[in-house]
């Protein structure tokens, strides 16, 4: 059996390259740098079609995400928090793990996710962080047991890091923690989805 890294997807951000969530992020995926191979579907790349089920024929950018999505070891989901929830493009963009329903893994079961969600109040934080665990248990992943709420300060991530060690802390303990499950669940993941990777997956997201 051939060694593969696994694969880590991260999904996050805003319309805007380099937002806050984004950049929150990328700070989580920091501990799988050399540990994992790392897709990250950011900015432009969340301008999706609106997800419809049934439609045959995806556009480029839906087609690179769900394959993403059907072949990842783990993934890592932060939002904006608008209005007390998740933003509308992170939800659209895990609407399409609908078209993982009859695959041999279905959805993402057995998955961990780790969650960040970035919002200018805590309140509209904690209620978004709820709703992105309900989400990843609808669709059969298993949240890790800790999840970020951030609080988008000016200047948080000047300069594209993090300012605050306790954030960069709480970031980089998501990503351990999805590093973490993923290594210790790799040989039980259904339809080993690193080794048929290492056949079938073609890389088209953007690395950190």
């Amino acid at each position: 059996m051939p060694t593969v890294k696994p694969l880590i997807v991260g999904i996050g951000g805003t319309p805007r390259e380099q937002s806050s969530t984004e950049l929150a992020l990328r700070q989580a995926l920091e501990p799988m740098r050399g540990k994992a191979e790392v897709r990250v579907f950011a900015g432009r790349d969340l301008l999706l079609p609106l997800y419809q089920p049934g439609i045959t024929s995806r556009d480029d950018g839906a087609a690179a995400l769900v394959s993403a999505l059907m072949h990842c070891d783990g993934l890592i989901i932060a939002s904006p928090a608008y209005h007390g929830s998740v933003s509308g493009l992170i939800k659209n963009a895990l609407d399409y793990a609908e078209e993982l329903a009859g695959e041999a893994r279905p959805y993402l079961d057995g998955v961990p996710i780790g969650l960040i969600a970035c919002a200018a109040g805590w309140q509209a934080a904690g209620q978004t962080l709820a709703t992105l665990r309900t989400i990843a248990h609808a669709l059969r992943g298993w949240p890790t047991p800790y999840g970020a709420t951030i609080r988008t300060v000016p200047g948080l991530f000047a300069g594209g890091t993090c300012s605050d060690p306790a954030v960069a802390a709480d970031l980089g303990r998501v990503g351990k923690q999805v590093l973490a499950f993923t290594q210790s669940q790799a040989s039980a993941l259904v339809g080993l989805a690193s080794v048929q990777r290492a056949v079938s997956f073609t890389s088209t997201g953007t690395t950190p």
